[in-house]
């Protein structure tokens, strides 16, 4: 099947290239006639510049990302305040930020959310409830008990039990993943996902435009729909300068009938089950819940598709507790997610919460770690604390200059008390904090900028 549209996605990709290139030299020529013509532009420039700079250094937030933008007005004085609020104050952002907070208000009056579990955590996790807390009564993603979940890594694992737990859909399907590639494994889901939508199940399917950009034809949105599945592509990519271009959906969800749902690193694609070998051997790490805990997935794939399409959804239809739902001997699961619009950073926080209340370990696995400050403080601190601090990152990278950035941190981090370690076989995707035998996250948020905070991300704190 790829063969048939091959010609069609190259042809895509050199478009848009094209387009690309076209704009940067407009710009390039534009800044040029402005500063060697017309010295009053150039001064104009240079102010809007110091003004952009002086916001910066006054406003609140991160000093990483303070120091990326000063730098960069500094070396460019000329366009670099134009950049910044190019990238800062799109009418576009705005908008859809405001699109988003009348869905969150729509989505809020349906939060499922259980009280005596709330009340039971705070007495018998005394050392989480600031970090439970957080999640329940700021981000509004409440505490589970009674939840049933299960570990599953690497790829493999996860691909035989999700196809195990599709076959028993009753009612619903819903699948929202950063990478979807033809290939074994989505293959064979999609067969499955072919069969019940003849059935009479609902099957949704949300996926990424930029991140399924090498690996779907622009049209398989029609594909898919022809086999009775909705879709939906989020943030289309348009080859125009625009900072929506930053915001993907980087998240990985799965959720059978509001019974059964999936969260973690692995996406759609053949090499997430080493059915085909890119960096080595790809170790990845999954988590499957049920129980009451999958009310929270099931809403936070319909606040997406409703952010996509920017439609209302009947989420009362969805939201009612499923039928037959066993009583389960369980933990606590406090399902969670993370968006750049809301200013709220979740995952760095859910991160942050772990490493400040690990007293005995603290393992984490990370495919990538470029961090500021605060976050090399923070886990130092924890390791100069006498916590047995463990980080594990590839050996073998999908990325070499982000490995290399990785790699430039080694030295700080060793020098504070904390062990390195890489996967040696190949490639390790997960996205996985556990302490203490106490406390975990299994997620799709990685140690990295783009993951905390531009990405829409995901995850399960248990």
């Amino acid at each position: 099947m790829k063969r048939k549209w091959y010609r069609v996605l190259l042809h895509r990709r050199l478009s848009i290239a094209l387009l690309i290139l076209i704009q940067i030299a407009f710009l390039i020529v534009v800044v040029s006639f402005g500063a060697g013509v017309h010295r009053i532009v150039s001064h104009i420039l240079n102010l809007i510049s110091l003004g952009v700079l002086l916001h910066i250094i006054i406003k609140q937030n991160k000093g990483a990302n303070k120091l990326v933008w000063a730098v960069t007005i500094l070396i460019f004085p000329l366009f670099g305040g134009l950049l910044y609020l190019l990238f800062k104050f799109q009418s576009s952002t705005a908008k859809l930020r405001r699109q988003n907070r009348n869905i969150r208000k729509a989505v809020d009056d349906f939060r499922v959310s259980d009280e005596a579990a709330y009340d039971r955590a705070m007495k018998e996790l005394p050392y989480y409830q600031n970090h439970i807390k957080y999640l329940q009564n700021c981000a509004k993603f409440p505490i589970f008990e009674a939840a049933e979940t299960e570990y599953l890594s690497p790829g493999e694992a996860k691909f035989d039990r999700l196809k195990a737990e599709l076959a028993h859909a009753e009612r619903f399907i819903f699948l929202e993943y950063f990478i979807i590639s033809e290939g074994k494994m989505w293959n064979e889901i999609l067969e499955i996902l072919k069969e019940k939508a003849a059935s009479g199940v609902e099957v949704r399917v949300m996926y990424d435009d930029m991140g399924c950009f090498l690996t779907l034809p622009k049209n398989y949105k029609a594909e898919l729909e022809s086999f009775g599945i909705k879709c939906t592509v989020f943030n289309p990519f348009r080859p125009i300068f625009s900072v929506l271009q930053n915001n993907r959906d980087h998240r990985k969800i799965l959720v059978i009938d509001g019974k059964v749902a999936f969260t973690g690193g692995i996406n759609l694609a053949d090499e997430y089950i080493n059915e085909i070998v890119r960096f080595g051997h790809w170790k990845d790490a999954s988590v499957m819940v049920r129980g009451r805990a999958v009310a929270s997935f099931t809403l936070m794939f319909l606040e997406m598709w409703s952010s996509a399409n920017q439609t209302n959804e009947d989420y009362s239809e969805y939201m009612r507790e499923p039928e037959s739902l066993p009583a389960l001997a369980g933990g606590f699961v406090q399902p969670y997610a993370d968006t750049p619009m809301d200013g709220e950073d979740v995952s760095e926080q859910v991160y942050f919460h772990i490493i400040n209340s690990a007293r005995k370990y603290l393992y984490i696995c990370t495919p990538y770690f470029i961090v500021d400050d605060s976050m090399v403080r923070a886990l130092t601190r924890a390791a100069k604390s006498g916590v047995d601090v463990r980080i594990m990152t590839p050996h073998i990278p999908d990325k070499k200059l982000i490995y290399m950035t990785t790699k430039s941190y080694y030295g700080e981090l060793i020098a504070g008390g904390i062990k390195l370690y890489e996967y040696t076989n190949g490639f390790v995707h997960s996205k996985t904090f556990v302490a203490d035998d106490e406390v975990a996250s299994v997620g799709t948020a990685n140690l990295d900028f783009r993951s905390l905070y531009l990405h829409f991300e995901c995850g399960a704190m248990l």
